[in-house]
């Protein structure tokens, strides 16, 4: 971090009730040079129509135009396209892609925030947060704490329900620079355009866009964190721990009646604040280093999974019969990405067999790099057996007289598609070694 954004830490460490009154003057040229080369060159464009390679044509002269709009108060923010992804339960998750020059303040915008927010945010807050694993965290809570209940919890349509009007008050907590809350408040206002159509955006902040994690995480921060962390001190029998990702949280329990005194409380302090949790994939379920037994000896079955970050989550032993939490790639998440290798893979299919293999290559090795944890291996297999079944299927597909065998199709995969390895230590071993031997509660 810059010399000038640690001294911003340095006063919000000290002081948690300081406001800043002056933030918008980091926002400098060599900050928005720095957030126009980290914005990908293939990122789709706005609705301006503005590429990356385009802007970078007279690159000083439009971050210079660009540094003094935003100083001066006459830049202005663009409406963001809106476009849709499929989601995994076959629904559509619209996302709003911003104009380049609103990524570029926006992304500067944010740097200078998370100096003051990185200090507030606390330790099982980890949506977006650079150098965090709430995967780790999670399966280090749940080995060493007394875990009994799993509450699986999502928020329902968060991004598009965010109540506007208390984010501004939240920010306005920590923020007294006018001109940095005018430019949050020009992109929540900005609009979507839709079918050549625009809208009006009274609620949500754009899912895609670059500032939206940061708000996201603060408006949940007075909401939930700050909540949630008070309730678990004051309320609570047993063991409470919390991770959250985004919308998305994880909260574990010593005692059945904590758990669904916790969900009770929840539902209430959310209802007043325009948020609801998702009724399909909010659950209490049994879990933990006891939960085998507990069930067997009641008769009933093993117990129940639940997903997190693309991971299902098992109770399972170890080689010496103790407990260890097994975590596995989410089949959802799996036919999801088989379905989209699958798709492009027949657009594919008449390109040159190298540069079909060279891409199918990075498809795995990106794979590999988020899910190559350590249990997971089989499931990395058969993510690799079903990507050679795709592009065998696509070379047959290349002439009506091609005929691709099950041999020559084992020789391409052997030439260009890397094997699974394990990339990742031990959840506990990572996590020891980032956090210095922390309690995962924090």
């Amino acid at each position: 971090m810059s010399s000038d954004l640690g001294r911003v830490r340095r006063v919000a460490r000290k002081d948690g009730d300081v406001r800043f009154t002056a933030l918008v003057h980091h926002v400098t040229v060599d900050r928005l040079r720095e957030s126009y080369r980290a914005i990908s060159p293939s990122a789709a464009p706005g609705i301006d129509g503005v590429t990356w390679r385009d802007y970078g044509v007279d690159l000083e002269a439009n971050l210079h135009d660009l540094h003094a709009r935003v100083q001066g108060g006459a830049y202005r923010a663009s409406p963001t396209r809106r476009v849709f992804i499929p989601k995994t339960d076959g629904r559509l998750r619209p996302l709003g892609v911003a104009a380049l020059e609103d990524k570029i303040v926006q992304r500067a915008v944010v740097e200078v925030l998370n100096a003051v927010y990185e200090e507030d945010f606390l330790g099982f807050s980890y949506g977006f947060r650079p150098g965090r694993r709430p995967l780790d965290a999670l399966a280090v809570a749940l080995e060493r704490k007394r875990v009994n209940w799993v509450l699986d919890a999502d928020i329902r349509d968060f991004f598009t329900q965010l109540d506007q009007g208390w984010l501004e008050r939240f920010l306005e907590r920590r923020i007294a620079d006018k001109r940095v809350l005018r430019l949050i408040e020009k992109w929540l206002r900005a609009g979507v355009i839709e079918d050549g159509e625009w809208s009006e955006t009274e609620a949500g902040t754009a899912q895609g866009a670059s500032v939206s994690p940061l708000l996201s995480n603060v408006f949940l921060h007075y909401v939930f964190d700050l909540w949630a962390d008070q309730w678990r001190r004051r309320r609570a029998r047993g063991d409470v721990v919390l991770v959250r990702f985004a919308d998305d949280f994880q909260a574990g329990f010593q005692h059945r009646e904590d758990a669904e005194r916790f969900l009770a409380d929840l539902r209430k302090r959310f209802a007043g604040l325009g948020l609801e949790l998702h009724p399909d994939k909010t659950r209490l379920i049994e879990f933990g280093r006891y939960a085998v037994e507990r069930r067997k000896a009641r008769g009933d079955r093993k117990p129940e999974t639940f997903e997190f970050l693309g991971f299902t989550h098992i109770c399972a032993k170890d080689k010496h019969g103790r407990f260890k939490l097994k975590r596995v790639t989410s089949k959802k998440k799996m036919r999801s990405k088989l379905k989209a290798v699958k798709t492009e893979m027949r657009r594919r299919r008449h390109l040159p067999i190298p540069e079909q293999g060279r891409w199918l290559a990075r498809v795995l090795q990106g794979h590999y790099n988020y899910y190559a944890v350590p249990d997971n291996s089989e499931a990395m297999r058969a993510f690799r057996r079903r990507v050679i079944h795709h592009w065998r299927a696509a070379l047959k597909r290349r002439s009506q007289k091609g005929w691709t065998t099950w041999e020559r199709t084992d020789r391409l995969a052997a030439r260009w598609l890397p094997q699974p390895h394990i990339l990742h230590p031990w959840p506990d071993k990572r996590f020891d070694a980032r956090t210095r031997g922390r309690s995962p509660v924090r």
